[in-house]
């Protein structure tokens, strides 16, 4: 069970909420908290005062009074006309981490909503009842307004869901599950809406891809060393140390774990002097990535506990404040730069693809055809490579130094941090497919040598891996070996995760 407080969640957490299916739970006093502001809210209804998004309308619109009567009529058009998303869903898991990470918000007791909303929110959730939510349509700046709105729907009934595995109508999933919706009462429609979480959810779960794959890509990278016979010396623990990167460090050991039993590695002068780039500078551009992972889970663990809505009502001080923690800036930047260390992840692994394929860099057979000329072997599997790497340079364009003005310049600078986090999510399953073909590769080139000289740990690797792609005897479609073994990346880095966390504390 995991306790929410709007204070304390951790992305490990968060983790055993979106892949373990952890239920959540709140205690009495962070629900204190939830209805003492509420009640400021109320007071204010009540009082008539001037506050925006309370009593007033909105962006634009705010200096335009709403009377008592209306206040509820306000916040139900602000989900129905703001819900604008466009484009195919998000993936389920980033659905089911938007409710996580909007209750969790919600929680800290500063937005002014009611606890049955958030009720509502946390039911959805325990109940894996997901809204469907269109990818596009978010400045990331206002809040994730229209992506949010597509969530706040499904709290009032409408809209769309995911339950039991079918896309549904709201109302026939409340049917089935005996759920009633909920009527949304003063702020509370903008407290839903007013947010970061589509943005933030989708680099939550794009994070937690990515430090699979960062894992995954050291283990891939140790076959491809053995593969061609790379020299261990680069990866000595005196390099590394004397450079000072702790991640560079713990990539090299990690290596020199991997392989330490390996009859397949070299020495510098037993076969040759240097190993390229790609093999002896593993440490200092994985562990660059590894640089990138730090500072995303940084910034993620601050915002999935953060106030991001407007305004703020802090009732110990008796104040209701309009500010800009909508605004996704620090979230933009974050996507951005993880986007760009996944997609040199997948660079690298590109340029080893190609030592393992082309016979002027090698002595294995050209192409690791079985019968060069006849047969073509992974040649194209390099161009599929070469592919998804060019198409990650594209989409590793920074979104966050875009900005358009919106709502008749009300909202002159915007974050476009979703569009980041999305960028961010396609680099990574890129990079998994070119880190598949890597493995395809590394697989074939240590069977010409010999996997009785394997090291004990990348053996283990190459008897499962083979279990889903066979050795290459003769020319197949090769895209379902790459589809499959991508798969099998995806669903065996959450086991490889899993340990990594509980051996690093995380």
């Amino acid at each position: 069970m995991v306790i929410l407080t709007g204070n304390t969640l951790t992305l490990n957490e968060v983790y055993q909420v979106l892949h373990l299916g952890e239920m959540v739970t709140v205690p009495d006093d962070v629900w204190k908290k939830v209805e003492a502001s509420r009640a400021m809210v109320e007071d204010i209804v009540d009082q008539g005062k001037v506050v925006y998004g309370i009593t007033t309308g909105f962006g634009k619109f705010s200096d335009v009074l709403i009377e008592k009567k209306d206040v509820e009529d306000l916040q139900l058009n602000l989900i129905r006309s703001h819900a604008c998303g466009v484009g195919e869903p998000f993936p389920e898991i980033v659905s089911r981490a938007i409710l996580l990470l909007r209750a969790n918000a919600l929680l800290k007791g500063v937005s002014g909503i009611r606890r049955e909303t958030i009720e509502q929110l946390l039911l959805l959730l325990n109940q894996h009842i997901h809204p469907v939510v269109p990818q596009q349509g978010s400045l990331g700046a206002s809040g994730d307004l229209a992506p949010l709105s597509h969530v706040a729907l499904a709290l009032i009934g409408e809209g769309e869901v995911f339950y039991q595995g079918e896309r549904t109508s709201t109302g026939h999933a409340f049917q089935l599950a005996g759920i009633q919706p909920i009527s949304l009462k003063a702020k509370e429609g903008l407290a839903l809406i007013n947010g970061t979480q589509a943005m933030t959810a989708m680099g939550v779960v794009s994070f937690i891809e990515a430090e699979q794959l960062a894992i995954q890509s050291d283990i891939i990278a140790s076959l491809t060393i053995e593969g061609l016979q790379g020299i261990m010396d680069a990866f000595d623990e005196l390099i590394h140390t004397s450079r000072g990167y702790p991640e560079q460090i713990e990539v090299a050991a990690r290596i020199r774990e991997l392989l330490q039993d390996s009859k397949l590695t070299s020495q510098q002068g037993e076969l040759r002097v240097q190993d390229a780039y790609s093999l002896r500078c593993i440490p200092q551009v994985h562990g660059a990535s590894w640089q990138v992972l730090g500072y995303v889970k940084e910034k993620l663990e601050i915002e999935i506990n953060a106030a991001t809505d407007n305004p703020l009502v802090f009732d110990t001080e008796k104040k209701v404040i309009s500010g800009g923690n909508f605004h996704g800036q620090p979230i933009a930047f974050a996507m951005d730069f993880l986007g760009i260390g996944m997609a040199e992840l997948a660079n690298i692994s590109e340029r080893r693809v190609e030592r393992l394929v082309n016979p002027q860099l090698n002595d294995l057979p050209p192409f690791l055809s079985p019968e060069p000329g006849l047969q073509s072997g992974a040649m194209i599997m390099q161009y599929c490579a070469a592919a998804l790497v060019s198409e990650n340079k594209t989409l590793a364009h920074p979104a966050s130094v875009d900005s358009i003005p919106s709502s008749a310049n009300q909202e002159d600078h915007v974050s476009m941090g979703t569009i980041g986090s999305r960028h961010a999510y396609q680099i990574i399953q890129n990079c998994r497919r070119v880190l598949a073909i890597e493995l395809i590769c590394a697989l074939e080139a240590v069977q010409y040598r010999g996997i009785e000289k394997m090291s004990t740990k990348t053996r283990r690797v190459f008897d499962k891996a083979r279990e889903i792609v066979p050795a290459i005897t003769k020319d197949r479609v090769f895209s379902k070996d790459i589809e499959a073994l991508t798969l099998w990346l995806k669903f065996e880095g959450q086991k490889i995760v899993e340990k990594y966390n509980q051996k690093q504390g995380v």
